[in-house]
Formats: structure tokens, sequence, C-alpha cells
């Protein structure tokens, strides 16, 4: 198997497409996020940016079957996968990435790896980690050390390559820079997240770093207050004002 000049294997996951039609979601029956409609292509990077307890990270969890689905459906590659355990959502083909506890921390980064190969055959789990290493190189060189000493960095690149284990066709990345120093939370977005994206996997990513998120992103939507406010392309997004001056702290648009 040959390397491309980004260094992730030529062998290309088929994207999955994904929507949700007039979704609502919540914890004890009480709604959090109302008549949802989105859609990912496939192969596309899809981004969902609001403020703070605009829903973004309860939309993700009913998307993979972690909160409750009260309205309301989730479709994937034509297939009603509404209220479906999350095991049965990623043996669908979704790999999800949550915002915390996105690694074992006493494990070491190939033993992570392994983890995430969980529903493979045991022979199929070495070359699934060698491929994980094409797409994420960085980590050959950290296979023995241990994800709790690993750097913010690091352990989301970890957690981003133990989902790629089990081949996903769309992944679901909840707030991959939160609590990251900038220029960390930048790699993380411009390098990590793009190099998942070449494997050929749609992506659809919930990020608070608006700005930078539309930098990788071909369509983005706008949550507040539980519903979708806005949606577009990063350019027609910011070529309004009302986005620009909310989410980008106005001034020159990017």
């Amino acid at each position: 198997m040959t390397l491309t000049e980004t260094g992730t294997s030529e062998r290309r996951i088929k994207g999955a497409s994904l929507r949700t039609e007039s979704l609502t979601a919540g914890y004890g029956g009480s709604p959090i996020v109302h008549e949802i409609s989105i859609e990912v292509r496939p192969g596309e990077i899809v981004s969902i940016v609001g403020p703070n307890g605009s829903g973004k990270s309860t939309l993700l969890k009913s998307i993979v079957g972690i909160v409750e689905v009260l309205a309301g459906r989730v479709v994937l590659e034509g297939d009603d996968v509404t209220g479906k355990a999350p095991e049965e959502i990623a043996r669908s083909g979704v790999g999800y990435v949550p915002q915390v506890d996105d690694v074992f921390g006493p494990l070491t980064v190939v033993e992570n790896l392994e983890m995430g190969g969980y529903l493979l055959r045991p022979k199929q789990v070495a070359a699934r980690v060698e491929h994980v290493l094409e797409v994420f190189p960085q980590l050959r060189r950290m296979l023995s050390r241990r994800a709790g000493k690993l750097s913010g960095g690091e352990r989301k690149m970890l957690a981003m390559g133990r989902v790629l284990m089990l081949e996903p066709a769309l992944v679901v990345l909840d707030e991959p820079t939160a609590n990251l120093a900038p220029m960390i939370a930048h790699t993380v977005l411009d390098e990590h997240v793009r190099q998942l994206a070449q494997t050929g996997a749609s992506v659809l990513i919930v990020e608070q770093r608006a700005r930078a998120v539309l930098e990788i992103s071909d369509r983005t939507y706008v949550l507040g207050g539980g519903r979708v406010r806005m949606e577009g392309t990063p350019t027609e997004l910011s070529a309004s004002d009302e986005f620009v001056d909310s989410f980008l702290g106005g001034g020159a648009r990017p």
C-alpha cells in the first residue's frame, strides 16, 4: 500500500450520508434541541457552531444513540437508525469522539488503538493499527507511551485514530479543541481533522472556534436556543453581518 504526499494511505473510505429530519431530543422527556434538520453529504466536513447551551453536543449525542430522540428521525445512508443503541450505530459505520473521556489514560497508545478495534476479528487488528498509523504517522513514535502522558493535541489525535480502527464512514467530533491552547487547537483542526477527512470519511464536527472551523468546513449550521438559526457555506456565512458580529467577533471577514 503506497502513501500519498500528505502521508495518508491511498486506500479510501467511502463517506456516508447523514440527515436528521425534524429531530427533537433531550433528557428525561424534556427537549433540548427542537426540530433540527441537517445534512452531511458523502465526503463532506460539516460543522455546527453556536453559543454555549445551544444544544450542539446534545444533537451529536442523539445522532450516535446516547441521548433519547423524542421526535423526528436520524437517517444514515438511507436507513433509519433513530433510537438505536450506540453499539448498533457504531456497527453501521459511525465513529464518535466525545469531548471528554476520549482515550484510556492508563493504556499505551497502541493499546488504545487496539481497544478501538473491539468489533474486529483478532487477525484484523494489526492491519488496522498500521492503517491508522499511515493516516496519523505522528502516532508511530508514541506507541509505547501511556495515553495519560500525552499532550492535549496528541490525545485528540489518538482519539481520532482509535475511532478510525473501525473504518467509519462518518466521524462525529464533539468539541475536539476544548481546553486546548490556540496553537494546538489550530493543529487539531487544520491538520488532524483534515487528515481524518482525507481518508474519505464524512465528518460532522461541533466546535466553539467558529472562525477556525469555517476554514476547514464545506458547510456550517448555526444553533441557537436548540434550533437551527442559520446555515450555509463558509463564504455565505462570512458575508452575513449577523453571523460575523455574533460568532466571529465582528471586524474584517475571513
